[in-house]
């Protein structure tokens, strides 16, 4: 899944960015409000985690003109944790609201749980034949083999698997997995999978449809 974090702190910033990445996230950064909506507009952010008092372009604003368009959920971190100012927060757009300071699985937990609104309702647990994925404790296996994948295999294995036998394009899949500093030309998604495929083993599972990209089959 793909995260804007809009923080203007840059330690707090690097901090959650970091954190968030290990979870499997892809993170892009803003630190302001300009920037956020104009990073905004050019990917497909599944969550944004916005700091309500932003320079340049005031929080506040960002989530108005984000809810307004829609697409992306919204949870609003600030150091203001009044009940008064969670109402504002929520009545500007915003799906969700932390107040700071904030314990790091709480927010992993949050982002989590609008990741899964943002999307299609599907089980918690995904399967195909033998493979069993479970993105809530990170792990994967396949005939009760434990699969060591790196954060990226995950990400693609997840969409792929959710994506229900449907094809997933090469760059739809950088979309989701990759960050924003991910050169669209680069053979990082056809690496991955290679790598991905060889970790499954046999019989083989996840094909290569010539043209328009990969899919897991039955």
């Amino acid at each position: 899944m793909r995260i804007l974090l809009a923080e203007d702190e840059q330690a707090l910033a690097k901090y959650v960015a970091t954190g968030l990445r290990r979870q499997g996230f892809a993170v892009d950064l803003a630190p302001d409000g300009r920037t956020a909506l104009d990073k905004w507009e050019l990917a497909p952010y599944d969550v944004v985690v916005l700091d309500r008092d932003l320079p340049v372009v005031h929080g506040d604003t960002v989530c108005r003109r984000l809810a307004e368009h829609g697409g992306s959920r919204i949870l609003m971190l600030t150091a203001s944790g009044t009940v008064q100012d969670r109402v504002e927060g929520l009545t500007l757009g915003a799906d969700d609201y932390l107040g700071k300071p904030f314990a790091f699985s709480e927010l992993v937990a949050r982002v989590r749980a609008l990741t899964r609104r943002s999307a299609p309702a599907r089980p918690p647990v995904l399967r195909a034949a033998d493979l069993v994925l479970d993105p809530a404790r990170r792990t994967a296996e396949r005939a009760g083999r434990l699969l060591a994948l790196t954060p990226k295999e995950f990400g693609v294995l997840e969409h792929l698997l959710a994506a229900g036998g449907d094809v997933l394009s090469a760059e739809t899949l950088l979309e989701k997995v990759w960050d924003e500093h991910a050169d669209p030309f680069t053979n990082a998604v056809r690496i991955t999978v290679g790598t991905l495929r060889r970790k499954l083993g046999d019989p083989p599972l996840l094909e290569t449809v010539t043209g328009f990209g990969y899919r897991i089959g039955p």
